[in-house]
């Protein structure tokens, strides 16, 4: 189950990326974008995302991925990841924070709660449907903290501003803390294919996990063996973003991910 909760980060990272706010003093933006991964032309899991933020700064996210088609029946996993929280002064900081995993009928849940100002305050974990007791969390693994998609919305909103995605929040997953890098690469056209919708201008990002204390695995596993293999190869994990042609809003249009078992491409198949 670990790779497909490395691969779940990334379905959460990229399908964030869409909510580059041009302002928070618009009523009300909703929007929900759909998209499809591949590995060596197999499509294998189905992502999508609903998005919502009042003219007050609270927002909402909501993330779902699964396994799909031949995968789907040989591993069957699926993933949801919500926020919700509130908008200050350009950044976005969470109130609650929920991730599910289910891994062939077992689910095993994580709840962070923070008090809107970038602190964590409680953690919850049930794994099997059976609650963990309570952990003593040290400070230093979860103050200034958030979680994976308020730091990705908060890049994407500077990105509508008209900067650049550099950006670096460090983030608590339960075990571990880490830093969640974006760094700018290139700007680019892509062209619109039977696999991705979107065609036009695009930024290129690269995506960096690093660790900064907690319960690091001496051999990597998840997201972490996923990036060690794409430096392996040549290439961090990359998104690309693009403008909807409807709004001003950037959408993350596809993703590429190298590894040692060949290359993952993940692409918009629908926006509405």
């Amino acid at each position: 189950m670990l790779k497909f909760n490395g691969l779940a980060y990334l379905v959460a990272i990229l399908a964030l990326n869409f909510t580059a706010l041009s302002s928070a003093q618009a009523a009300e933006t909703s929007k929900k974008l759909t998209y499809a991964v591949y590995t060596g032309g197999l499509h294998v899991v189905m992502a999508d995302l609903d998005v919502k933020m009042d003219k007050n700064g609270h927002y909402s996210a909501f993330v779902s991925a699964q396994t799909h088609g031949f995968l789907g029946k040989l591993a069957p996993w699926s993933g949801t990841f919500k926020t919700t929280g509130d908008m200050k002064d350009d950044a976005f900081f969470p109130k609650q924070h929920e991730s599910v995993a289910v891994w062939r009928g077992e689910d095993d849940q994580k709840t962070y709660d923070y008090d809107g100002k970038g602190n964590l305050t409680a953690y919850k974990e049930v794994e099997a449907g059976k609650e963990q007791p309570k952990k003593d969390l040290a400070k230093d693994l979860i103050d200034n903290t958030t979680d994976i998609l308020s730091a990705t919305l908060e890049v994407m909103h500077n990105l509508g501003k008209g900067g650049t995605c550099s950006n670096s929040d460090d983030i608590f997953d339960g075990k571990r803390r880490f830093a969640l890098k974006f760094k700018p690469v290139s700007e680019t056209v892509l062209e619109s294919s039977r696999y991705n919708i979107y065609g036009g201008q695009a930024k290129k990002c690269e995506v960096i996990v690093e660790p900064k204390g907690g319960k690091w695995h001496k051999k990597p596993r998840g997201w972490m063996s996923i990036q060690e293999q794409g430096q392996e190869e040549g290439a961090l994990p990359t998104i690309w973003m693009g403008k909807l042609q409807d709004s001003d809003l950037f959408v993350p249009v596809k993703l590429k991910v190298k590894t040692a078992y060949g290359t993952l491409m993940m692409h918009l198949v629908e926006a509405s």
